[in-house]
């Protein structure tokens, strides 16, 4: 039935009807997902008097590695009210390859938490790098502190929308390319002539 209705539909009408079905989705999605914001919070590597800022580098390329272990969220997860586990899913932590500075971002559904769990997670870090900073050379310093972001994250209902219409209007636009065309069709009954067997006559 569902086909026999797109196939007497025009050809054209698929790309509307797939780009009104992407945009229905995206909006839906805008206005059900619940809003989450993110926070992020710096902390750099800093060398002592002996030591290259190579090595500063390096440094902070190690403790970025180890930010999200749970040797490091034990101690944060007093301050952030979380268990260790909630930490390793809303912290995600990025290095710089230029320079020896480490970014703690996590995501929430309140700003406030957003703010509190990057925060805590730094200053765990920062207090277990610092535990051997006379064996390494390298100390940790807060960069900047994470405040309380004033939007959220996450895709909005107007945005999502645009992005579902895209979306449906890319894969209308593919159905109408593997979509075969309608041609003539033979009438219904129609014989088919079979082929003509030739005699050879002598003269005319």
């Amino acid at each position: 039935m569902l086909t026999r209705l797109l196939t007497r539909l025009p050809r054209w009408s698929t790309l509307p009807a797939c780009a009104a079905l992407g945009a229905l989705a995206g909006g839906t999605y805008g206005l059900l997902q619940t809003p989450e914001y993110t926070a992020t919070s710096y902390v750099v590597a800093v060398p002592q008097s002996r030591t290259d800022p190579a090595t500063a580098l390096g440094f902070a390329q190690a403790y970025g590695k180890v930010a999200t272990q749970l040797a490091v969220l034990g101690d944060a997860q007093v301050a952030a009210r979380v268990s260790p586990g909630e930490l390793q899913s809303r912290v995600k932590v990025a290095t710089s390859p230029d320079a020896p500075m480490i970014s703690v971002a996590a995501s929430a559904t309140r700003p406030d938490d957003a703010a509190t769990l990057a925060n805590a997670v730094s200053r765990a870090l920062t207090t277990s790098a610092n535990h051997t900073k006379n064996s390494t050379q390298v100390k940790l310093l807060p960069f900047s502190r994470a405040v309380e972001p004033t939007a959220p994250s996450t895709l909005s209902a107007p945005v999502s929308t645009l992005v579902g219409l895209c979306a449906g209007g890319l894969l209308g636009g593919l159905v109408l390319l593997v979509r075969p065309r309608g041609g003539a069709r033979p009438a219904p009954g129609a014989a088919v002539p079979g082929p003509a067997s030739a005699e050879v006559r002598g003269g005319v």
